[in-house]
Order: C-alpha cells, then sequence, then structure tokens
C-alpha cells in the first residue's frame, strides 16, 4: 500500500479502535498492529488438539476431510477480518492510508519468520493461481529456452505456461516422474528431472504435493542436481526451479529458505487456514531480476518515484511483485495471524499431526478388498493428500455416497484420471478417520 501519505488517525480515534479490540479478545500491539488474538484467550490450549479444533467453526454434523480445498476460518483470523472490517467500515481512507503500509509489512514479516528467509523476499498475492501466473508470465526468456514441466502438475501451471508459450513462443515440455504414484522413488523421480535438462532449459516448473495423486516430490535433492547442472552455467543461463507448494505450506515442517528453490509460490487459504482469498510468492535473493513483473505494485518506494517521475528505486523482489490496486485489505491484513497460529501450535506438531491422520488413513483403506491406495505410504514422499479408487464405484459416486449417507465431505480429483481424495488435517481427529474409514467400508461391502 501507499506510504508516502503521511496522514495518521487520531489518538483518540486509535485508542476506541484498540477498546473493541480489546472486548472482542484481541490484543492491540505496536504501531496498531494486533498481536495474535489466540494469545489472549485463556480458553485456548494450543498444545491440545481438541482445543484447537474448537478454533473453527465448521458444521458438526460433517466429517470435514476437504478443508486444503479452501480453509474454514479459525477464530483468530476470523476476529481479525472483522476487526479490520470494522475499521475500514468507520474511516476506510484513514484506517488505510495510516495502517496499511504496515499491517502489508506485518504480514510479511509474520511470513519471513514461518517460512524462513527476509520478509522482502514475500510478495503477497490473492491465490497459487495469481502466483503462478505472475511468474511464469513475466519469467525472462532468451531466445530457444525452455520451460519444463509435467504430466502430474495442475491446470493452472500448464495453462500459465501455455499462455507464456502463446505470446512470446517459448518452449514448453511435460515429462513423466513416476509411472505408479503409489511405488514412486526419490532416486526415479530426480533421475527423470536430471534427463530432462538440456542446454536450453532456463526453468523447471514443479508442484511440490501432487494433487492429483498425493505424491510429494523431494524439492531438496531435485535442487542438489539442478545445482549440479547450474555450476557449468553462466548466471543468466542457470535453470531456475519454481515450486508450486500450495499442499505442501502448512503442512511441512521446512524453512523454503532451505529447499533450494527460486521461486516458492503458494496460496494461504488451504492448509496454512488463512484468509481467503491470499496467497504468496517467495523469492530467492537474487532470483527476482529473472521474473518482470506484470501488474504495478502500490510500493511507496515506485509510486513515490513515479510522482517525482523519476525510474522506480530498485527494490526488492517480495513488494515490487505484490500487485497493486484496492484489495480486499481485510483478508490480506490478517494473513499475519494464520503464519502465528501455525507458529503456536508448533509446525512440527502440525506436520506430525497431518502425517500421523493420513498414515492412519492410508493403512486403512489399504487394508480393504477393493480399494487401491495412490498415494505413497511413506511420509517422505507424501503430506496429507490421500487418493485413492474403488473398484466398481466411480469417484464421484463414492463422494457423493460419502457425504449423502455418511455426512463424509470428500473431494475427487480434477484431472482426466479423477480418484476420490481425502485431506485429514489439524481439523480432524483419530476417531474421525476411523469413521471415514467404517463409512467407505460399508458402502463397498
Amino acid at each position: 500500500m501507499p506510504q508516502f501519505n503521511e496522514r495518521r488517525l487520531s489518538r483518540r480515534a486509535f485508542l476506541s479502535g484498540g477498546a473493541r479490540v480489546v472486548a472482542t479478545g484481541l490484543v492491540a500491539g505496536p504501531l496498531g498492529i494486533p498481536k495474535s488474538a489466540i494469545a489472549g484467550n485463556a480458553l485456548f490450549d494450543p498444545q491440545s488438539w481438541t482445543s484447537v479444533r474448537t478454533q473453527f467453526d465448521l458444521d458438526p454434523r460433517y466429517l470435514h476431510f476437504a478443508s486444503f480445498l479452501l480453509a474454514p476460518h479459525p477464530r483468530p483470523i476470523r476476529e481479525a477480518i472483522a476487526r479490520h472490517r470494522q475499521e475500514l467500515d468507520r474511516n476506510p481512507a484513514d484506517y488505510l492510508h495510516s495502517f496499511g503500509g504496515r499491517f502489508d509489512a506485518d504480514v510479511r514479516s509474520a511470513g519471513a519468520k514461518y517460512i524462513g528467509g527476509e520478509p522482502d523476499q514475500i510478495a503477497i498475492t490473492d491465490s497459487t493461481t495469481m502466483g503462478l501466473g505472475l511468474v511464469y508470465g513475466g519469467l525472462k526468456l532468451k531466445p530457444g529456452q525452455e520451460i519444463v514441466t509435467t504430466e502430474h502438475d495442475f491446470y493452472s501451471t500448464h495453462e500459465a505456461l501455455r499462455l507464456r508459450a502463446a505470446r512470446t513462443g517459448a518452449k514448453v515440455r511435460r515429462i513423466r516422474l513416476y509411472r505408479n504414484p503409489r511405488h514412486a522413488a526419490e532416486t526415479e523421480i530426480v533421475d527423470m528431472i536430471r534427463q530432462a535438462i538440456t542446454r536450453q532449459t532456463r526453468a523447471i516448473a514443479l508442484t511440490w504435493v501432487h494433487s492429483s495423486t498425493g505424491v510429494k516430490l523431494p524439492i531438496l535433492s531435485i535442487s542438489h542436481a539442478i545445482s549440479e547442472v547450474n555450476r557449468n552455467r553462466d548466471l543468466a543461463d542457470r535453470i531456475l526451479l519454481c515450486v508450486d507448494a500450495v499442499h505442501g505450506l502448512g503442512v511441512e515442517d521446512t524453512r523454503i529458505a532451505d529447499l533450494g528453490c527460486d521461486f516458492f509460490i503458494a496460496g494461504t487459504h488451504k492448509w496454512l487456514f488463512g484468509p481467503r482469498g491470499t496467497g504468496i510468492i517467495w523469492t530467492r535473493q537474487g532470483a527476482g531480476d529473472a521474473v518482470l513483473a506484470t501488474i504495478p505494485t502500490f510500493d511507496g518506494r515506485h509510486i513515490g518515484a513515479w510522482m517525482r517521475r523519476l525510474e522506480p528505486a530498485d527494490v526488492s523482489s517480495g513488494p515490487a511483485m505484490t500487485p497493486g490496486g484496492y484489495q480486499s485489505f481485510e483478508h490480506r491484513w490478517a494473513l499475519a495471524e494464520a503464519f502465528r497460529f501455525h507458529l503456536l501450535i508448533g509446525k512440527d506438531r502440525i506436520a506430525e499431526r497431518t502425517r500421523a491422520l493420513a498414515r492412519q488413513l492410508k493403512e486403512g483403506l489399504s487394508k480393504m478388498r477393493r480399494v487401491t491406495v495412490h498415494t505413497p505410504l511413506h511420509d517422505g514422499l507424501s503430506a496429507g493428500i490421500v487418493c485413492l479408487d474403488v473398484d466398481g464405484v466411480r469417484p464421484e459416486v463414492m463422494a457423493a455416497r460419502l457425504r449423502d449417507e455418511h455426512r463424509v465431505i470428500a473431494s475427487t480429483t480434477p484431472y482426466a484420471t479423477t480418484y476420490l481424495r481425502f485431506g485429514p488435517s489439524i481439523v480432524n481427529s483419530t476417531e474421525e478417520v476411523e469413521r471415514v474409514l467404517r463409512a467407505v467400508g460399508s458402502i463397498i461391502s
């Protein structure tokens, strides 16, 4: 948001707003930036999974195993959205100009604490799809250079690359990383990527966790293999590793800065349970020059330069890549609370909890006749998504029967090959997983 406007809310107006915040359980922090709503809630115990689940206002009549499609908001995010909305409704211009830049900075700061790196490496977007469009649509390519992606990626990656090729004539190749998802191996995946690299390869576009199969790619091993190739390349020709990370962010206990990718793109309204309509792009230091921004930023340094009729000052890739314009600010600014919510519970605990629930589900399903689990059983190559087939029953029919007969909310994979799909997460319990297993068993018996 523009930071060159120095107008501020009056002390009385700010303090009265703070009183309303405290009344709803929030605590106003420095510069009017709210501390985590959950910090002041004596009823919330982040060490208790039962208490964690009570932070969500999900319909108790159903078992929710598709929350990764579009996240329900836990209490601190709901309250932060309400607080920002209330202030925007009361005095939108003053609230925006007085605190907008600070709230954006708070989101970046909280995000950096969660994923690693520096705040200015983070661009704020609306979704994974927007992030992919911004990165692939702005990727600088020399004549003859190519982008390599895979058959397993989602529509948003394939379409962003198709549009890039249509506009510029860039070459895009798709490769296959594994034949059988359940039996996929790290060496197989890394070798397939090595074999696909040519002198013309400028970027490799991958997805961390495939929503088509539940396979989690070994991104660190892949980045090491790419680094070996890059040792013999000029800086302008080095291979860029771009990762759609939406089904790993909020699940994996990993610092993004340690993965070795150049661009990390994710919506934050899935496994992170962030505000709907939010996302991020993380850019490795030094990689930002490889992409041109598509949508003008509202970063104050850019607008300030424009107002003085100067060329935009050099700024870090995060603010420069953040689309300008007027946003759904109450959602964007509440994103900081999602990062804090996960950190308070513990990234390691969330990762282990999600893996344990997914493992329980996979092991139970694998014992059933007529059921084929396509997601690897091994934690190293899987995350929270569990994909399966039931012999003789179409996936969409299974999903409908689970919902109508057993009040289990599942989903199906939106690909040419369709599977039934579950996504156990921190909103679920081990008892709920057992109920899902009984429901599937009841249908196929």
